[in-house]
């Protein structure tokens, strides 16, 4: 029998998946806005720069829909705390199977689903990286190297995820490359400037399929053939020196302070 998620996982274009959700979204009301497409390229990126072994399609699909029932209300705990559950449960009347369904589920780790699937911590790294990296109305977008410290010592510290190093290897790969259009800007934050310069959210999936996509992948091609391949295999070696990581930390901290002491002057 015919399902819409047999129809959007046979798709394997990544831009008419993209529109498929946002038909549905406009549909259905889910969420479904700018950073979805954001956090979904990062995604597409890490799996084919670094070559990660997972399920492609499932993760890409998944990233477009892990966060249908999020609400943009940051104050509602309750809603943050069941959101991803809840999208499994509907993401499960579209006719998608449960693997799939808890892959959804564990883009975040609220529910404490265990054992959790490799194709979950890419969720959870490019959804909880890709956030930190926009802008939201109580703070500014983190750099790039700063969202990556926090992603390792605040947000998953004491957690596991298989991919964390190589996520971390490949923010600081994205870090080298620069775009060049009217001004040279990293990778990465290129991105971010076409994300918030994009007045709608189909203009947004236009730009970075038919145009970020093809500018970076030539871009990362010509980078690795400047480097030895062992830089993309796993080690052991920190992400980032104990000095570097404490300058950011120290930084993140003093700006979190002064914010909160703007808000009690107001």
């Amino acid at each position: 029998m015919d399902t819409f998620a047999n129809y959007i996982l046979d798709e394997k274009d990544l831009a008419s998946k993209m529109e498929i959700t946002y038909y549905l979204a406009k549909k259905t009301k889910i969420f479904f806005n700018k950073s979805v497409v954001f956090k979904t390229e990062i995604a597409r990126m890490f799996i084919d720069y670094m070559k990660i072994d997972v399920d492609k399609n499932m993760v890409l699909t998944a990233c477009l829909l892990c966060n249908c029932k999020k609400v943009d209300n940051a104050q509602d705990i309750e809603r943050i705390y069941s959101y991803a559950k809840e999208g499994a449960n509907y993401i499960l009347t579209l006719g998608f199977d449960t693997r799939f369904c808890k892959i959804c589920e564990e883009v975040n780790r609220y529910s404490n689903s265990n054992p959790r699937e490799k194709e979950s911590d890419v969720l959870e790294l490019v959804d909880q990286f890709g956030g930190m990296l926009l802008d939201r109305p109580e703070r500014i977008g983190f750099k790039p190297d700063e969202a990556m410290v926090l992603l390792e010592h605040r947000n998953l510290k004491g957690q596991y995820n298989r991919f964390l190093h190589t996520f971390g290897e490949f923010v600081q790969m994205m870090e080298q490359i620069e775009l060049n259009e009217i001004t040279t800007m990293k990778s990465l934050r290129r991105l971010v400037k076409i994300h918030n310069e994009s007045e709608n959210i189909k203009t947004f999936i236009k730009k970075v399929c038919y145009e970020y996509e093809e500018k970076i992948d030539k871009a990362v091609e010509a980078y690795r053939k400047e480097i030895k391949e062992d830089m993309f295999k796993e080690t052991n070696r920190p992400l980032f020196t104990q000095e570097t990581t404490r300058k950011i930390l120290a930084h993140i901290a003093e700006e979190n302070t002064q914010s909160k002491k703007i808000k009690k002057e107001n």
